[in-house]
């Protein structure tokens, strides 16, 4: 985050987050107002219920939604409780009450609010990532984590700064979004999915050749009322190159990233260094 606010325009009016994702950056920019957008209509939803309750009102929520499920619960109880220990994680204790908890979200039961129902699938589901399946289905593998003191903290700091600023969260495709307003004082930032990777946000041709250019499209029209943007995104990964980037990014100002991904439990599993090109492109 300190690499991409360092390079980042001061006095920002208006801010717009075209693809908010996990909304770390609209939650820690300064604007006077700040609108995140993103495709995934249920993360919208978790965030505008983040907004209009407290931490103490979401909090005791997930811990009544573990106790129903019968998940673990390693602050109060420790590792050794159930068999297990920080290295490897609760997994296997919560596999079935897990995918329990899965398919009451899947059949949309509505014994919880259903977005804090998510939110839970994200704390302990496999390095908290959001993937759904052609029919809509959650169905990301249960993880080796549970709501702890870190996941606590985090999301208590996240809540805080997230009601603090004036942010609208809007469920929009990029290419819905009405951009007119936006002048010299605004800034947009676009976080897309990475052509030339692999994720859960990018698997069924949820972003192609097409968005690619579409996305550096609209940014020459921004570039052309003056408008700052930031864009981040991968030029090379290993032996591809994202070519399509490379010669768009020849008309304006190429900052190289330092990103490291080995924390990661796929990384770590496979034992390899996966060489990434991450950089910030910018037209000031």
């Amino acid at each position: 985050m300190p690499q991409l606010t360092n390079l980042f325009p001061a006095n920002i009016q208006i801010f717009v987050d075209l693809f908010t994702g996990g909304a770390n950056v609209a939650v820690n920019i300064d604007s006077q107002k700040t609108y995140a957008f993103d495709i995934n209509e249920r993360l919208i939803s978790l965030f505008n219920y983040l907004k209009a309750h407290s931490y103490d009102q979401v909090a005791s929520v997930i811990e009544a939604i573990v106790e129903y499920y019968g998940l673990s619960d390693t602050m109060s109880n420790g590792y050794e409780y159930y068999q297990a220990n920080s290295a490897d994680g609760v997994g296997p204790f919560n596999k079935e009450k897990y995918i329990l908890m899965r398919n009451d979200y899947n059949r949309l039961e509505k014994k919880f609010p259903l977005d804090l129902l998510f939110f839970t699938l994200i704390i302990f589901g496999f390095n908290n990532q959001i993937r759904f399946n052609k029919s809509g289905g959650y169905n990301i593998p249960v993880g080796k984590r549970d709501f702890n003191n870190n996941v606590r903290e985090n999301l208590f700091q996240f809540m805080q700064a997230l009601q603090i600023r004036n942010i609208e969260f809007q469920h929009k495709d990029f290419q819905e979004i009405d951009l007119e307003l936006l002048g010299p004082g605004d800034f947009l930032y676009a976080d897309p999915p990475y052509l030339i990777t692999t994720a859960t946000y990018n698997e069924q041709n949820g972003w192609t050749e097409e968005h690619e250019i579409k996305l550096l499209e609209l940014l020459d029209t921004l570039n052309k009322r003056k408008v700052k943007f930031a864009l981040s995104n991968v030029l090379e990964k290993s032996e591809k190159k994202n070519t399509i980037l490379e010669k768009w990014a020849a008309n304006y100002h190429i900052h190289n990233l330092k990103m490291n991904y080995s924390n990661s439990n796929y990384q770590k599993k496979k034992q390899t260094v996966i060489l990434e090109r991450e950089v910030l492109i910018t037209n000031y």
